[in-house]
């Protein structure tokens, strides 16, 4: 069985209080809200791209593999997603064969806007973000993600010197 690549352009910035950035996406129209998580992303060694296995609520857990370019800007991003029904069982087979890069605790607010995910961040560690995906079907436009994205910078006050390059985990040094 072969998983679909996924795909997404993103960009992720630092925000030094999440409480205006909220102010700001409920003044965008047609936005909903996706509730809010709590996140333990546990990232395994591998050689190419990015392993975690990301536990929510300590109700489910999804394994995701992504390649992307670490660049301080929107950059495509390509994924799979493997819903894990026995997280245990698995994050201790991923210990044993590959080893544990570390852990990031992570508190997420989630809201939608046409195809965008926007995630406020706070990171055990590290700080307040936020995230922006533009989830992309195969034949989506790119440019027209970028204007979307393009068009929640500016609604939320997104600099280009707040943007950050690198993964919670590499922030955090693990």
């Amino acid at each position: 069985m072969n998983l679909p690549n996924r795909r997404n352009l993103e960009l992720k910035a630092r925000h030094a209080d999440l409480d205006p950035a909220r102010k700001a996406v409920s003044a965008i129209g047609d936005i909903r809200a996706g509730g809010v998580e709590i996140q333990v992303d546990t990232y395994f060694r591998v050689s190419q791209g990015r392993l975690k296995l990301r536990e929510i609520n300590e109700e489910s857990a999804t394994l995701i593999f992504y390649v992307r370019a670490d660049r301080a800007a929107a950059r495509i991003c390509t994924y799979q997603l493997v819903p894990v029904p026995d997280p245990v069982a698995l994050k201790t087979a991923l210990t044993a064969a590959l080893g544990v890069r570390g852990v990031v605790r992570k508190r997420r607010e989630i809201y939608f806007w046409h195809n965008v995910r926007i995630h406020l961040d706070e990171v055990a560690g590290l700080g307040s973000f936020l995230e922006l995906e533009a989830v992309l079907a195969a034949d989506d436009d790119e440019g027209l993600a970028q204007e979307r994205l393009d068009h929640l910078c500016k609604m939320l006050g997104i600099a280009p010197r707040d943007l950050l390059s690198q993964s919670n985990a590499d922030l955090l040094g693990l």
